[in-house]
């Protein structure tokens, strides 16, 4: 998607991708990932997500990065956090206890900002690309992220040619196939919550099927 798509809908609230609570699934799975309390987890295309809240409660560092100021403003001032913010390179950086989000272009952000995170969460970031910018995500979190590092993923999965996206389908094949070479895959969930789902199934869907994937880095770029 161009940048403007997404920076157009922040302008005009059209946001009906955010989620005002926090992700089940997140409660759920984040604790298998055993990281030591103060880890640094870094959260792609964050938007002004609720589970950038619950990830500081649970005692862990947060890095977020976000296209949208608007985003980033919001989720500061919705959440009644004092905030500094400051120029990084091309990066508008907003600080707040124990939460870094940088305001600009993911794939932009060098890798020195992630050199010593431990795990990632992508609610809404792979889904949120067509088929042709997935490989590009792929590869610049190739090149960022550091051996070990794990990833829980939230995917889905259904008939594209029922619906278009965003979110955009990402089967379980092409999981394997952007991250088997650099990562251990597993996954760990899937079910069909049309029922659950209205909104999708008045855009069309007979079934959309939401999957989370277990991702750890064993052999990135660097």
């Amino acid at each position: 998607m161009q940048k403007t798509f997404w920076l157009e809908r922040w302008q005009l609230n059209q946001i009906g991708f955010h989620n005002v609570d926090i992700n089940p699934h997140l409660r759920k799975n984040w604790p298998s990932l055993e990281l030591m309390e103060n880890s640094r987890v870094f959260v792609p295309f964050c938007g002004k997500s609720q589970d950038l809240l619950w990830l500081r409660q649970q005692g862990y560092q947060v890095i977020g990065v976000e296209l949208s100021s608007i985003a980033v403003d919001s989720f500061f001032v919705e959440n009644n956090l004092v905030f500094h913010k400051k120029q990084v390179g091309e990066f508008q950086l907003f600080e707040s206890d124990g939460i870094q989000l940088y305001c600009g272009d993911f794939f932009k952000l060098p890798p020195d900002i992630l050199t010593d995170i431990q795990a990632v969460y992508d609610r809404a970031s792979l889904v949120a690309l067509p088929a042709e910018m997935r490989f590009q995500y792929a590869e610049k979190m190739r090149n960022l992220l550091p051996p070990h590092t794990q990833i829980l993923l939230v995917s889905f999965f259904y008939h594209q040619h029922e619906m278009d996206g965003p979110p955009f389908s990402v089967d379980q094949q092409e999981v394997m196939t952007l991250f088997c070479e650099w990562c251990n895959v597993r996954k760990l969930y899937s079910d069909d919550i049309i029922g659950k789902e209205s909104h999708f199934k008045a855009r069309g869907l007979s079934a959309i099927y939401e999957e989370i994937y277990s991702i750890t880095v064993v052999n990135n770029l660097s």
